[in-house]
C-alpha cells in the first residue's frame, strides 16, 4: 500500500489539506519475473473479491456446477461400485460392464443414486474452496509455488467439514439396493438415519481418510493450474483463451485425482463398512492392510478409469468458468489489483 502526505498549501473544496500519493514501496524479496504481465485471468483466486463477496457468485455459473454434477455423477457412482466390491465374488469386471449392468438392472437412474447429496453441497463447497485458496493466498502476500500449494491445501481440508458427511451419504446411497429394500429414502434421510443410530461420530465416519485425501490433492489441483495457465500463456485476448483455460483445468482435475487415489479407495471401503453386514475395518491403516493381503496393489486402482474419464470435463468446465466469471466480476480495476498480488515472487 503507498504511503499519502499532506500538503496544507493545496486543499480541497471541502477546505481539508489535500493528499498526495506517493510511490508504492518496492516490493520485499525475491520476485518472480515474466515475459509480460501476469494475466489477470490467473489464477482464479487472486481476482475474487475479499471476504464474503467470494460467496456471490451468479446464478449461471452455479448452473455450471449444476451441470457438471449432472454429467460425473454416473462416473462417481462406477467409481464407487468398484472401489468396494467383493474380491471373492466380483459383481463388475470393470468400468464398462459396470455401467451396462446398473443400466440393465437398475436403469438409468442407477447411475444417479445419491446425487441430491452432492447437490446440496455444491454451492457451499465451490464457495468454501475459492474463497478460502483466495483469501489464504492473499495473507500469505506472495504468489508462489509454495504458497499456492499451501492455499489450495487449505481450502481442501476446511471443506472437509462438509465433504465427509456429503460423501458419506453418496456413497451409501450409491450402494443401497433398489427396490422395496432400499434403507434410505434421501440424502438428509440417510445422514439422520446414521445419526440416531451411531451418533457424530457416525456422520463423519471416514473424516481422517477424507482430510489425507483432500488436503495434498486441493494443493495440488490450484498448483498444477497456476503452472500449467502460465506456461500455456492465458493472457487476456491470447487466442484460444478458453480451450487453454479448459485444458489447464481439466489437467489440474486428473493430476488431483492421481495425486490421493490409493487414498480415496480406502475411504470409500470406510465409508461403505457396515452396510452390508459386520464392519470389517479398524481404521485406515487396518482397511489398507486388509484390501492389500486379499487383492494386491491393484486394489488401490480400482475405479481409476471411470474417476479419470469424469475429473477431466468437470473440473475443466469448473475452473474456467469460475476464472473468468470472476475476473468480469471484478470489472476494469480487477486487472491492477491481480498484477500488483502476482509481480511479488507463484492443483
Amino acid at each position: 500500500m503507498g504511503a499519502f502526505l499532506l500538503s496544507p498549501g493545496r486543499r480541497t473544496q471541502e477546505g481539508r489539506p489535500l493528499q498526495i500519493q506517493l510511490s508504492a514501496p518496492p516490493p520485499r524479496g525475491p520476485t518472480r519475473r515474466f515475459l509480460s504481465p501476469p494475466p489477470p485471468y490467473l489464477p482464479a483466486s487472486l481476482l475474487a473479491p475479499p471476504g464474503l463477496q467470494t460467496l456471490l457468485l451468479p446464478p449461471w455459473w452455479l448452473s455450471e456446477g449444476v451441470a457438471g454434477v449432472l454429467v460425473g455423477h454416473p462416473f462417481d457412482t462406477v467409481k464407487v461400485r468398484l472401489q468396494v466390491q467383493s474380491a471373492e465374488k466380483p459383481q463388475y469386471r470393470g468400468t464398462l460392464h459396470c455401467f451396462q449392468s446398473i443400466i440393465k438392472q437398475e436403469s438409468v437412474l442407477g447411475l444417479y443414486k445419491g446425487l441430491g447429496s452432492p447437490l446440496l453441497g455444491l454451492t457451499f463447497i465451490n464457495a468454501l474452496v475459492f474463497g478460502v485458496q483466495g483469501n489464504t493466498l492473499r495473507a500469505l502476500g506472495r504468489d508462489s509455488p509454495l504458497n499456492q500449494f499451501v492455499a489450495g491445501a487449505a481450502a481442501g481440508a476446511i471443506q472437509c467439514v462438509i465433504c465427509c458427511p456429503m460423501e458419506l451419504a453418496k456413497t451409501r446411497l450409491q450402494l443401497q439396493d433398489a427396490g422395496a429394500a432400499r434403507a434410505y429414502r434421501g440424502s438428509l434421510h440417510c445422514l439422520a438415519h446414521i445419526y440416531r443410530r451411531e451418533g457424530l461420530r457416525g456422520v463423519n465416519r471416514g473424516m481422517a481418510s477424507t482430510l489425507l485425501r483432500e488436503t495434498p490433492s486441493f494443493g495440488v489441483y490450484f498448483l498444477s493450474y497456476d503452472v500449467l495457465t502460465r506456461a500455456l500463456g492465458c493472457e487476456p485476448g491470447a487466442p484460444l483463451l478458453v480451450p487453454k483455460l479448459l485444458l489447464a483445468g481439466g489437467t489440474s482435475g486428473i493430476l488431483s485425482w492421481l495425486s490421493t487415489y490409493p487414498v480415496d479407495v480406502v475411504k470409500s471401503r470406510l465409508q461403505a463398512d457396515g452396510l452390508r453386514g459386520a464392519p470389517r475395518y479398524g481404521g485406515i491403516a487396518d482397511c489398507a492392510r486388509q484390501s492389500y493381503r486379499a487383492e494386491g496393489w491393484r486394489v488401490f486402482t480400482r475405479g481409476l478409469a471411470s474417476t479419470l474419464l469424469r475429473a477431466f470435463p468437470v473440473n475443466a468446465a469448473t475452473f474456467a468458468t469460475v476464472t473468468v466469471v470472476l475476473s468480469y466480476a471484478r470489472g476494469p480495476e480487477g486487472a491492477p489489483a491481480a498484477r500488483g498480488l502476482a509481480q511479488p515472487s507463484s492443483l
